[in-house]
């Protein structure tokens, strides 16, 4: 199949960006930091705590914020701690000389949602977060807010992704439609596909004797970042069993790692990210992390499809939560060309074939 003159960057094409000075690097790419649709950004040498979280608007820069917002200075280059309930603005290795046909995007890792760690980039005069100007050129800074454990954090630590693309990639519902026949997008039966995106519903029923969820404890240790596989589970979560009502209530500050009901494919050519459904049904937000690589789920990358994993929040009240609940829209993008490496695959990956999944840094 010929390459598409519109879609998002696969990796080679993104290593191009870098090799032709649109993207700059500070310090020699890490390994495992390019992915199949996407760049791993890495935080900086100094952290700057401050008041309040913000946008630098049209008319600033963000140093120009900083200037007055700043309330102390943290040295990360050998490792620091952020504590829940602060706000961080940390400058990034990365920086950009985008052409003018190029946009970009910006999203937490999935092990940083699953943290409950809030991040958001930001560029100059920016007037929203994660988004990226076509032809922007300037550093990249990125605000980092832990919301249930405070977590170590030094130069290098990845928190963020950023994707690239030409033109307009997402697929039209006609085209959705299409490729679901094709593919099996969510194993439904029959899927709900409208406003651009295929629906994805919660489950509070599970299978076997498992959990159908986790709750995050208060008041727990540090998590390191970087530390896989280095804590005790129990320490941190408490699992929530299976009940008979298939309903679960979600209360205020009380963060929830939960599960979809369907299992996720997301194709090769494509790529995929996960959107909030509709803030009119529930005071709630779902699912941080929104990126899936192309290959997420793929039979040929050793899966029949996984679940995604929903990072849970509610707002200002309790919400009754309940099996089968539209929780969020999945949005499918045309990849430019096929990436070289596929998620699962060529790159090895702690969450393809996943079910309900802690992040990387729990042991069982």
């Amino acid at each position: 199949m010929p390459d598409r003159k519109t879609g998002i960057l696969p990796d080679r094409d993104i290593f191009t960006l870098m090799e032709n000075g649109a993207l700059q690097l500070s310090e020699d790419m890490a390994e495992r930091q390019l992915q199949p649709a996407s760049l791993d950004l890495r935080l900086g040498k100094v952290a700057y705590r401050v008041r309040a979280s913000f946008l630098p608007g049209p008319e600033a820069t963000v140093e120009d914020k900083l200037e007055r917002l700043v309330l102390h200075e943290i040295d990360l280059t050998k490792g620091a701690v952020l504590e829940t309930g602060c706000v961080y603005v940390v400058p990034l290795l990365e920086k950009l000389a985008l052409p003018d046909d190029i946009s970009a995007s910006a999203n937490p890792k999935s092990s940083t949602g699953r943290l409950d760690i809030f991040t958001r980039v930001m560029v100059n005069r920016g007037p929203e977060f994660d988004k990226i100007p076509a032809g922007y050129r300037g550093p990249l800074w990125m605000e980092v807010s832990p919301r249930t454990f405070p977590i170590v954090v030094r130069t290098g630590s990845r928190l963020s992704q950023i994707r690239f693309r030409i033109g307009q990639a997402i697929l039209s519902e006609s085209e959705l439609q299409e490729l679901h026949d094709a593919e099996t997008l969510v194993a439904a039966e029959k899927p709900n596909i409208s406003g651009g995106g295929i629906a994805l519903s919660v489950d509070l029923r599970g299978t076997g004797e498992g959990p159908i969820g986790y709750r995050a404890k208060h008041h727990t240790g540090l998590v390191d970042v970087d530390r896989p596989g280095g804590y005790d589970r129990i320490d941190y979560w408490e699992p929530l069993p299976r009940t008979g009502q298939g309903e679960l209530v979600l209360d205020p500050d009380e963060f929830y790692i939960l599960v979809s009901r369907e299992a996720v494919h997301v194709p090769p050519r494509h790529a995929a990210e996960m959107t909030p459904f509709d803030p009119l049904v529930g005071e709630f937000r779902v699912h941080y992390a929104g990126f899936f690589d192309p290959g997420f789920g793929h039979t040929d990358a050793g899966g029949q499809g996984a679940r995604a994993v929903l990072e849970v929040r509610s707002h200002e009240v309790p919400f009754i939560l309940e099996h089968g609940q539209i929780v969020g829209r999945l949005i499918y993008e045309h990849m430019k060309s096929l990436p070289d490496a596929l998620y699962g695959q060529d790159l090895a990956s702690n969450y393809q074939g996943q079910g309900l999944k802690l992040s990387k840094h729990f042991r069982s």
